[in-house]
């Protein structure tokens, strides 16, 4: 069994005027830096090693809590939301109205325009989890934490998810064999 303890990285800009960054690579904000100025780990995850996603967001989120140096990791990046990116997810709804809704009712298969669907995040991000054999923190972001969640429940991402996540803590989950379980979420 094998420990796993996800962050997803500070706000930025764009997260505070709810745009959509996928791919984009905004970096932190000065809120979102302050908010993480002098923050601690949880005690579970203090002796986990430190990875990554590649954006800067989530490196310099890394940086901020102590892991200057963490390895990067191009399979934890953002889902790619095509050319949706810079967008704000209500402004599509209005703009695509029924064509949207029926996306959204998809779950693990909505797909942006030129972006890819979560069940392609789960594909890449499972590759990862099936490789680690160490405790590890990774700081991603919010799409990877939900296909995580998908996983470790059954949950299609239709409706719902099955648990309220604060995007500002962290959620634990178990390892065997690559297959994750919730072992606590929202801890801080």
């Amino acid at each position: 069994m094998t420990r796993l303890a996800l962050l997803r990285h500070g706000d930025t800009a764009w997260s505070a005027e709810g745009r959509i960054q996928g791919r984009s690579d905004p970096p932190l904000s000065e809120a979102g830096r302050a908010a993480l100025a002098g923050r601690a780990l949880p005690a579970d995850c203090r002796e986990m090693r430190v990875v990554t996603s590649p954006l800067a967001r989530c490196v310099e989120t890394a940086a901020l809590l102590g892991a200057p140096r963490a390895a990067h990791e191009p399979l934890i990046s953002e889902m790619s939301w095509g050319r949706w990116e810079g967008r704000r997810l209500a402004d599509l709804r209005a703009e695509l109205g029924e064509a949207m809704r029926e996306n959204e009712a998809r779950g693990l298969d909505f797909r942006p325009e030129g972006g890819e669907s979560p069940r392609e995040v789960l594909a890449r991000v499972s590759q990862w989890l099936s490789l680690l054999s160490a405790p590890t923190l990774a700081i991603t972001h919010r799409g990877v934490i939900r296909v995580v969640l998908a996983a470790a429940t059954g949950w299609d991402m239709r409706g719902s998810p099955p648990a309220k996540l604060d995007w500002n803590a962290f959620h634990l989950f178990r390892l065997d064999r690559g297959k994750p379980s919730i072992d606590r979420l929202n801890v801080r």
